[in-house]
């Protein structure tokens, strides 16, 4: 278990120390909005009227205790900059930001922060894969070339050898194969493959590009 800032719980920042706290991890929560508070205030560990544009209380909150800080402010550009400043200044490590432009961005980057996050931008591209790869049910991205992807067997595949789907792959890792609640991690060649099995794949992306089209 670990302790997390999330500063600005609005709809990104109230999503991911909800999301936090369901994965057992302690959330300071704050805002300059009550309503925002107050949404929040019987789900996370702690939620807080504060400003965060202000380092005394930054500082009044032990947030450089934190295992990290995701400053979730991105309509106001001036705030989330300030708040980064001074998290930084509190001797902050791990920091996160939302970026709400590529001004913003270019700011925050030469801020030396941990991570910059673009929310709609993410969103947009994981619809995108959606749309163009509907076999594909999630994707993570290990570096700008390599992808783990989870692939679901559809009933066109059910019956198809898992050796013939994956013939010619180079490059290719299976991480595992789920059948219902049983999870196989050493695939026999002629494994038949059934309808609502579970692939986790992983390769470069010109690859799983490639191999993709076999699972559609």
């Amino acid at each position: 278990m670990a302790l997390f800032a999330v500063i600005g719980l609005g709809s990104f920042g109230g999503t991911v120390a909800l999301e936090l706290t369901n994965l057992n991890h302690d959330v300071i929560g704050i805002d300059s909005v009550k309503r925002n508070v107050e949404n929040l205030a019987d789900q996370i560990s702690h939620a807080v009227i504060a400003d965060a544009t202000d380092e005394h209380v930054l500082d009044e909150l032990n947030i450089k205790n934190c295992d990290a800080a995701v400053v979730a402010i991105g309509e106001d550009i001036e705030a989330s900059i300030l708040c980064v400043l001074h998290l930084k200044n509190l001797g902050m490590e791990k920091i996160m930001a939302k970026a709400k432009s590529r001004a913003h961005h270019m700011i925050l980057s030469h801020l030396g922060i941990s991570k910059i996050i673009h929310p709609e931008e993410d969103m947009g591209i994981r619809v995108a894969q959606s749309l163009s790869y509907p076999m594909v049910r999630r994707y993570m991205a290990l570096n700008n070339e390599r992808y783990i992807v989870k692939v679901e067997i559809s009933s066109g595949l059910q019956g198809a050898q898992y050796q013939t789907i994956m013939e010619e792959t180079h490059d290719i890792k299976t991480l595992l194969l789920q059948r219902g609640s049983h999870v196989l991690y050493e695939i026999a060649p002629g494994t038949i493959l059934q309808e609502k099995d579970i692939l986790i794949i992983e390769g470069p992306v010109d690859v799983l590009r490639q191999l993709s089209m076999r699972f559609s």
